[in-house]
């Protein structure tokens, strides 16, 4: 196989991600663990078929279940941890707070430098992907796929793959407390790759990454206009980017950028015309498949993950939170109960260790991995609102269907309130998830009501970039010796 590679600032990219499962076309997943590629395999003879694209782009969401990013660091590893969401601490480590030493190899146990690294490499290498893929749209696209609606939908879904990576990476490497610090947008961050070659590229502004990201998001949108009416609540496209999920994506993406206006129109037209609805239980489904937009596959999920999820009456690896921090930080009060997510559909539980376990990852029959759910949808009006009465009526929704009597609704005076209220529901809605890691970030919120021995800071919600992009990567002469060119 002649292999395609590029760098990301001299990160070496292979492709054989892609070229792995080149020749099984559309056969069952059970096959793409055990079909070896043909070394001879070239790029343009994968291309050549319409298998060959479909095939490229399966290729891609699986690369995105790698342990290194959405199976793992990305969703309920790392970022997770971060978050203090679990008890577990790994061999070699006694002190919780090692695992924000970002700048050494031991990190108390943790390995959090050599983690954050191999995120950022494999978020680049679906980047890569997709950048590929796209590539090859443009050169033998119209000629391979006939049907223009099917090279939309590969094209819209790389161009939306390419924009969610991206905007991980600038939640995670980019400034703290976006919408609120003057100085965030114009902080320096990451490239943004939209070619598949290794040409080194600037750090851009956090603003301009969220232009991109926004306008690979529009461009997706519009590819995927014939799908406004499609219902996801029996569809496979669930498993894709279809959408109602980049439309979602892009309620995400105004929200961080705390444009309202559109925040609010993006997810009450998801909320509206998606199919979907709140569940108001989650037995058979703690990772509450029926309300997610966007979910990975994970292939065995439950073999593939055992090292974190699997239940036992000793918790050694796993990802396990002891009864007295499972009581606060889903604020438990005795046997009373009313919060599904707090249930045995939700967590194993063992008394005679007080130790739980979520079922996300276990309990799991459509093994699936979520990148985006309904409620969120719920939560960005919330949040996003200028009525304090309108925004509680938003959070009590998914309150109510969570189990929560309308006795017990939030009531918002002040926009403190309704921070407090909407953190404590963001963070048991997505436990397990990653996603209440971002949320701390972004509000600058440094206490956490369920682990007072933890105190984070800006130094510790903004990744350092990994030691070979500092090395390899822009520089600072660079950018004088474009700005010269530029202004002769």
């Amino acid at each position: 196989m002649k292999q395609f590679s590029y760098y990301t600032s001299f990160y070496r990219i292979s492709l054989v991600g892609v070229y792995l499962f080149a020749l099984i076309g559309l056969t069952a997943c059970s096959d793409w663990f055990d079909t070896s590629p043909k070394t001879d395999l070239t790029a343009e003879k994968l291309f050549s078929t319409e298998s060959g694209f479909e095939s490229s782009l399966v290729g891609i969401y699986l690369l995105m279940t790698n342990q290194s990013a959405y199976g793992g660091n990305m969703t309920f590893g790392l970022l997770d941890q971060l978050a203090q969401e679990y008890d577990y601490i790994p061999d070699g480590a006694n002190d919780r707070a090692a695992i924000y030493n970002y700048e050494t190899t031991t990190s108390g146990g943790f390995r959090t430098k050599q983690r954050i690294a191999q995120a950022w490499i494999k978020l680049y290498n679906v980047i890569a992907n997709c950048n590929n893929l796209l590539k090859w749209l443009d050169k033998k696209g119209d000629e391979v796929i006939r049907n223009a609606n099917i090279r939309n939908t590969y094209r819209a879904e790389a161009l939306a793959i390419r924009a969610y990576c991206h905007f991980d990476l600038l939640r995670a490497w980019g400034p703290w407390k976006y919408g609120i610090d003057a100085t965030a947008p114009n902080t320096l961050s990451l490239p943004y790759r939209t070619v598949a070659d290794k040409e080194k590229l600037p750090l851009l502004p956090a603003k301009d990454i969220i232009i991109h990201i926004l306008n690979d998001l529009k461009t997706a949108k519009e590819l995927l206009a014939t799908e406004k009416a499609l219902r996801l609540e029996d569809s496979d496209r669930r498993y894709r980017f279809n959408y109602h999920a980049v439309n979602a994506m892009m309620a995400r993406v105004y929200c961080f950028a705390n444009d309202a206006p559109n925040a609010i129109a993006c997810a009450k037209d998801v909320i509206a015309h998606c199919g979907l609805e709140l569940s108001s239980t989650n037995l058979d489904d703690p990772a509450l498949f029926a309300e997610s937009l966007c979910a990975l596959n994970m292939y065995h999920m439950s073999d593939a993950l055992s090292a974190h999820w699997a239940d036992g009456d000793k918790y050694t690896s796993q990802y396990f939170i002891r009864s007295e921090r499972f009581d606060s930080y889903f604020e438990v009060s005795g046997s009373k109960r009313e919060d599904m997510r707090t249930k045995s559909s939700a967590f194993y539980e063992h008394s005679a260790t007080k130790m739980a376990l979520s079922r996300k990852y276990n309990t799991n029959a459509k093994e699936a991995i979520p990148l985006i759910r309904l409620p969120e949808m719920y939560y960005i009006m919330c949040e996003m609102s200028t009525d304090l009465t309108q925004a509680a009526k938003y959070l009590n929704t998914v309150r109510n269907k969570r189990g929560y009597s309308k006795s017990l609704n939030e009531k918002f005076s002040t926009d403190a309130d309704r921070l407090t209220a909407l953190s404590k529901e963001f963070r048991k809605e997505f436990y397990a998830e990653g996603q209440y890691w971002f949320f701390l970030k972004r509000h600058g919120i440094t206490t956490l009501a369920y682990d007072s021995q933890i105190t984070l800071s800006k130094e510790r919600f903004v990744f350092p970039l990994p030691d070979a992009e500092k090395e390899y990567g822009w520089t600072a002469s660079q950018n004088a010796q474009n700005a010269s060119q530029t202004n002769p």
